[in-house]
């Protein structure tokens, strides 16, 4: 099956959204609410971080979702492939921010169909600063949803990172970030741990250790699960792409971790 043809003042070119309004006016881009209603109890997602390494960048995001003080989910993943060297992680709102991410890849995907290149990293941020900038009205009626994107900048050599606000604003960050209820917590851990010559296997560490800070704090963020197997998801995007970390390196990055800090509490035979 093709793409619908347009006349030459109606085609809406390389943009996934711009065809879907084309197509059928009526039909929303993202889910929508009546602000008239109450809003039922929704799953929030919680902490997610990225961080620059030597070559390339680190995500990670916790698998807790929360609906007020009761544990919804304990195995979310909050951290996707936006394509081939970027990255996405989402905070806030599940169902609205799972939507987003789908729509995002979609659009990605699209565009490189439709131009036979890929977009470049600058024009994937503002993609999804669109997407956010459109989700404000929802937003407003407390279905927050604030991404983290990072990816790996092929004309640079480098990886990038960027934030944005609930309005779709977006800012680069140089070195390292975090969102979500653990935020603070986790951008603290980083901000001590990290410099420049990080290795993979550095920042993986460090990612890591962001995430069991922040749960160590905050009641939303999922910590290692020990006893279930459930641990983060870890990714890094490099000049050969995104990859997903094996959860058995990721179980064993926090089970060192633990240890080390029993020993160092002298506790023998348990957690801290």
């Amino acid at each position: 099956m093709g793409l619908p043809l347009f006349p030459p003042g109606d085609d809406p070119g390389p943009s996934f959204a711009a065809l879907i309004r084309q197509s059928d006016p009526t039909r929303p881009l993202l889910p929508s609410v009546d602000a008239t209603r109450a809003m039922p109890a929704v799953a929030h997602g919680t902490t997610v971080v990225a961080l620059r390494f030597a070559d390339g960048v680190v995500m990670a995001g916790d698998r807790r979702a929360t609906e007020g003080n009761i544990i919804a989910h304990r195995a979310m993943e909050k951290v996707f492939p936006a394509d081939r060297h970027s990255a996405v992680a989402i905070a806030g709102a599940a169902g609205p921010a799972v939507e987003m991410v789908k729509l995002f890849q979609t659009q990605l995907e699209h565009y490189e169909k439709v131009e036979g290149v890929a977009l470049s990293l600058e024009g994937k941020a503002n993609q999804l600063g669109q997407m956010v900038r459109e989700h404000l009205p929802m937003a407003m009626q407390g279905l927050v949803v604030v991404p983290l994107f990072a990816g790996f900048d092929l004309r640079l050599g480098e990886g990038r990172i960027f934030t944005y606000d609930v309005t779709g604003g977006h800012f680069e960050e140089a070195d390292h970030a975090a969102t979500g209820s653990g935020g603070r917590d986790a951008r603290t851990t980083i901000k001590l741990g990290w410099r420049t010559d990080l290795s993979r296997d550095e920042g993986i560490e460090l990612a890591v250790r962001a995430l069991y800070e922040a749960a160590d704090e905050d009641s939303a963020t999922g910590g290692p699960d020990l006893v279930r197997g459930i641990f983060p998801v870890v990714a890094t995007v490099t000049a050969q792409g995104y990859e997903r970390q094996a959860d058995a390196d990721v179980a064993h990055a926090f089970t060192s971790l633990v240890e080390r800090r029993s020993l160092g509490r002298g506790i023998t035979g348990g957690g801290p």
